[in-house]
């Protein structure tokens, strides 16, 4: 059971610095400035885990992540099983390449330590529900991340990987990886990989009803599949139309070339009639099975083709500005 911080007690902070991460490159974190805040850098996740637990032995009342949405995912997953239903608040310092759960929660670049410990007391707190994903051949294996994609997706994170390399990152890395998927969309032939998807397979729910299909192209095939919690994301594009609690699903079938002209409107949220008919899907669910021939992607991860099912985590309540 985590300890209660008493009125007017100093909290003691955990920190969780990634200093591979590519903000964290300067190597200029120095957490020893602050009174009980103790720092660990893991360069595995068995260290992660014995950091993680070391933490909650010691009853932190905030865990502080420094690192990217790869980082966030590492500490998360690790943390289901030592913190269960019972975390301690969190203070996300984005110092990744794209930091996608640092733009759901509004929280500026140069947020520092310094910042979050001052936003414990004063700030705010959002609540948000990670993504458990469990591997159904490896029943032990789970996996806590906030954004999960396959098919176009895959393949639009490693262009974003080349694009790291030549200098891009943040939302400037999403446009582009974004204008590249649209043209291919649009432009090459049915075979091509990117239009052609991946051979995906839904299960909806609890009772693992199979999610419907347009009809349009395989209907074993699906172009593109996005799931995630997270309520904003970059450059201002809106996935899942206007869905933004839960658990969601955004699923587009083989589309034809003038059906892709439209996903530009259906991203800022201007379209929204007749989408499935068209092969585009926007749905929340409380949990989904996948079954998938490719790999899939979580927060910038891939994880290989298999069966898995996908819910929510539990409910963290994260520090923000």
């Amino acid at each position: 059971m985590r300890r209660v911080r008493k009125p007017g007690e100093a909290p003691i902070v955990g920190v969780i610095y990634n200093p591979r991460s590519h903000g964290n490159l300067r190597g200029d974190f120095d957490s020893s400035l602050y009174p009980n805040v103790v720092s660990a850098q893991p360069h595995s996740l068995a260290q992660l885990t014995m950091a993680m637990s070391e933490f909650a032995e010691n009853g932190i009342h905030l865990l502080v992540i420094c690192g990217g949405d790869g980082t966030i995912r590492d500490v998360l997953t690790c943390g289901l099983e030592i913190f269960g239903d019972d975390w301690p608040a969190i203070a996300v310092l984005p110092r990744g390449k794209t930091n996608a759960l640092a733009v759901d929660l509004a929280i500026p670049r140069n947020w520092g330590l310094q910042h979050a410990l001052a936003a414990l007391d004063n700030g705010k707190r959002v609540y948000r529900c990670p993504m458990k994903v469990t591997s159904v051949s490896e029943q032990r294996k789970q996996v806590a991340g906030f954004i999960l994609g396959a098919g176009a997706f895959t393949k639009a994170t490693r262009a974003g990987q080349r694009a790291h390399k030549l200098g891009a990152f943040g939302s400037t890395v999403v446009g582009v990886t974004g204008m590249w998927a649209l043209m291919q969309f649009m432009f090459a032939a049915r075979g091509n990989a990117w239009r052609q998807g991946a051979r995906i397979r839904i299960g909806l729910g609890s009772t693992d009803g199979p999610m419907g299909h347009s009809g349009k192209g395989d209907p074993s095939m699906r172009q593109l599949l996005f799931a995630s919690t997270l309520e904003r994301f970059p450059v201002g594009i809106r996935p899942f139309g206007a869905l933004k609690t839960g658990l969601k699903l955004a699923v587009v079938d083989q589309i034809s070339r003038r059906t892709a002209l439209i996903i530009p409107m259906v991203l800022m949220g201007k379209l929204k009639c007749r989408l499935r008919q068209r092969g585009i899907h926007q749905l929340v669910t409380t949990q989904f099975s996948l079954s998938i021939d490719d790999q899939f992607i979580l927060d910038g991860e891939a994880f290989p083709s298999g069966d898995y099912r996908i819910g929510e985590g539990p409910e963290v309540v994260f520090i923000v500005p």
